[in-house]
């Protein structure tokens, strides 16, 4: 397969190695590629920037989410043991597994699997949405749907939040080498498109009220996904709606500035760490009508505007309450260290 794919010229025509000859097309979709596929599809049938999304788009969003959810949850299973996937374990053979001859468990018998056996927690919303889409692919795939649109559309949503969260903190984490890389790369263009699902980007933050709660004072804006869900901490942040992760300060002040709607300054000098990473118009979730609030990406200092001044001398932010009766007003502690001499002559 990889053969064949590197032997195309890009010009409608395939170069055939001496002594080959040009097979037929392959169908290459092992588990983890199939299931991310999956839900690629449910994105491109759902992403409202594409189009207008109509009753067909959400029948095939339907149809593909349960296959996604269906295929990842198995996946996942199989992880711990082949023969956990078998509609009955007791009976699972090697040689029927290897072959695909085997009948294997539906979805709720997976989640009650992946819970009892794996240990993965799973809420009582998540498991009820798991079984609404089931029962609405069923209608779909068997008898046809007639429902109210709204209704399916936020129970997709609910479930691509789930799924997108399984992914994220029990399946992908677990891949290693090429598989791993192919599985990250495939899941970009599924989480860029996620962003423009209005059913389910209501969903998770629905969600992240109770996650986020008590990190206020720490959640600001993410540069990737422009959702109220970054929490920041000295030289870092995490992103609880995108999953965006960055381990370094000055990496995630240079995303920041480059974001849409930043304003166009620079890092300027930390009164505390003294590092060129503080920025102001960092607004915060629990005081979001300030605007002029100051943050550092390095050490995570938080400052208010009327608690700083610029200094007379170096025009670096420094605290007001620095100036001392008698001396130069707002100098920081070096610009005043080199005027002393002087004054004292």
């Amino acid at each position: 397969m990889d053969d064949e794919r590197s032997a195309d010229t890009g010009s409608g025509r395939r170069y055939v190695p001496p002594g080959r000859s040009l097979g037929p097309p392959q169908l290459d979709f092992p588990v983890v590629r199939n299931g991310i596929d999956y839900l690629a599809s449910v994105v491109e049938h759902l992403d409202e920037n594409q189009s207008a999304v109509g009753p067909r788009d959400l029948k095939y969003a339907v149809l593909h989410l349960q296959a996604a959810v269906e295929v990842l949850l198995k996946a996942r299973l199989q992880r711990e043991h082949w023969s956990l996937v078998f509609k009955d374990p007791g009976r699972a053979t090697r040689e029927d597994f290897n072959g695909s001859a085997f009948e294997s468990c539906g979805t709720v018998a997976a989640v009650e699997r992946l819970r009892d056996i794996v240990g993965i927690v799973f809420d009582k919303k998540e498991t009820d949405g798991l079984k609404a889409l089931a029962k609405d692919r069923n209608a779909l795939q068997h008898y046809g749907l007639t429902h109210s649109a709204p209704a399916v559309e936020a129970r997709a949503g609910q479930v691509l939040d789930f799924l997108m969260r399984f992914l994220e903190r029990e399946f992908l984490p677990l891949l290693e080498g090429q598989e791993r890389e192919t599985a990250l790369q495939e899941m970009a263009s599924v989480a860029a498109g996620v962003k423009n699902i209005s059913s389910y980007v209501r969903q998770r933050l629905n969600r992240l009220r109770g996650e986020l709660h008590g990190l206020e004072s720490q959640t600001t804006q993410c540069p990737d996904c422009e959702q109220m869900a970054l929490v920041v901490t000295p030289g870092g942040g995490h992103c609880h709606f995108c999953g965006g992760t960055w381990h370094d300060g000055e990496q995630l002040l240079f995303a920041y500035l480059r974001s849409p709607g930043t304003p166009d300054v620079v890092g300027r000098g930390c009164p505390q760490c003294h590092e060129f990473a503080l920025v102001t118009g960092v607004v915060f979730a629990d005081s979001p009508e300030v605007s002029d609030a100051l943050y550092c990406f390095c050490c995570g200092a938080r400052h208010a505007a009327r608690d700083l001044t610029p200094c007379a001398g170096c025009s670096r932010p420094w605290f007001v309450e620095a100036d001392v009766a008698g001396t130069v007003a707002n100098l920081c502690p070096d610009c005043r260290e080199q005027l002393e001499p002087e004054d004292a002559e």
